[in-house]
């Protein structure tokens, strides 16, 4: 891993020599030297605008450790509303068309942000609400306890259809239920905070390595590119090098990019069987019957049955089948002959194969098999 400035990221003559890495800049300047469509992945963790009003006080007088910092500072909701404006666009820019982006964001800022994305065509596909198992209290006892932070998740536009989502991983992940769109998590502290030379914490919104890993094994596979435009104390960077994907950060505070380096230099990457990804039917590649005609696998004239013996049907040379009076797709004439609106006619129709008949979705995988060995 190595730091770059957007001038030395300009002059770059390999178009992936800044993967792994940190650039040091201001983040539109450093995307808009970044190639075209080369990032998967953005997770965006910008600046909230948080409009603080002087210090805030627990009940005992202490002062409240805050985002005090100064690039959390816009003179107005104006100038905020023009930087969010020209780093989403940098970033849809650097985007594939595949790709997707997460902002995420409070109360103060996340609605503005969520509105400047759709006026810049991108398809917003989930709020998540990071629910905070140990929120900050409401020390004036105004409002009620802010406890939750809010995920904008989003394609680069509405014809996106081939973005990741690891379906069945998230699914199993949730106990073989459909995982939601409310996440509880506790904030980062203990051990995980990192902390500066004065022992007070070094970032002000380092986001948990927990929540990161849920973002990038939802939405990503190993190998993709995950950029993260506000890099702070580099929590998206230390869980993809852990996650096996790559990443490119972009920072301008020194002090965070130091810190960010010591960080991910010390993960240790997963290993290929721990990195694979659960997927399901819908993952796999669309296979129709006439390609195992095509292939071989099945002759024109050959006769399928089903598991019991009950029903045949003979196959015609462009892959429909016809029994009877019956003729269509195998899924149409399988229903047809058991008097049903449906039915399977990959797991109904068997073949011969030995002394046995054999589910006509064992050649089906074959030709997947056949598929993967060319790269398909």
């Amino acid at each position: 891993m190595f730091v770059l400035s957007p001038a030395e990221l300009a002059g770059g003559s390999d178009s992936g020599f800044f993967l792994n890495s940190i650039i040091k800049g201001d983040c539109v300047a450093a995307l808009e030297a970044l190639p075209e469509h080369s990032v998967d992945v953005i997770f965006a963790d910008p600046p909230y605008n948080l409009q603080l009003g002087g210090d805030l006080h627990r009940p005992d007088q202490s002062r409240v450790d805050a985002v005090t910092n100064a690039w959390d500072r816009f003179d107005s909701f104006a100038a905020y509303d023009a930087f969010t404006r020209a780093w989403l666009l940098a970033c849809r820019r650097v985007l594939k068309p595949s790709g997707t982006i997460w902002v995420i964001g409070s109360y103060h800022n996340i609605f503005r942000v969520g509105a400047i994305l759709q006026d810049l065509n991108f398809w917003i596909l989930n709020d998540i609400v990071w629910r905070k198992t140990n929120p900050m209290p409401n020390f004036r006892g105004r409002r009620f306890q802010n406890a939750h932070e809010t995920m904008i998740w989003a394609s680069r536009d509405s014809s996106a259809r081939n973005y990741t989502f690891n379906y069945e991983a998230m699914k199993a992940a949730n106990e073989d239920v459909q995982m939601r769109s409310d996440w509880l998590f506790p904030i980062c502290s203990g051990g995980e905070r990192l902390k500066g030379e004065d022992g007070k914490k070094l970032h002000p919104t380092q986001k948990p390595e927990a929540l990161l890993a849920r973002v990038l094994m939802s939405s990503s596979k190993p190998g993709d590119v995950v950029l993260d435009p506000f890099f702070g104390s580099g929590t998206t960077g230390a869980v993809a090098k852990r996650l096996g994907r790559t990443f490119v950060g972009i920072e301008r505070e020194q002090d965070y990019i130091d810190a960010a380096t010591r960080r991910i230099a010390e993960v240790t990457p997963l290993g290929n069987a721990e990195l694979t990804v659960m997927t399901g039917k819908k993952a796999e590649p669309r296979v129709a019957f006439s390609v195992l005609v095509e292939a071989g696998h099945i002759q024109p004239g050959a006769t399928l049955q089903c598991a019991k013996g009950r029903h045949s049907a003979t196959v015609r040379a462009d892959g429909t089948l016809v029994s009877g009076d019956m003729s269509g797709s195998i899924h149409r004439v399988g229903a047809q002959v058991q008097g049903l609106d449906a039915c399977n006619g990959w797991t109904f129709w068997h073949y011969p194969d030995g002394r046995e008949l054999a589910p006509i979705d064992n050649l089906r995988k074959v030709i997947r098999q056949e598929m993967a060995k060319a790269g398909v």
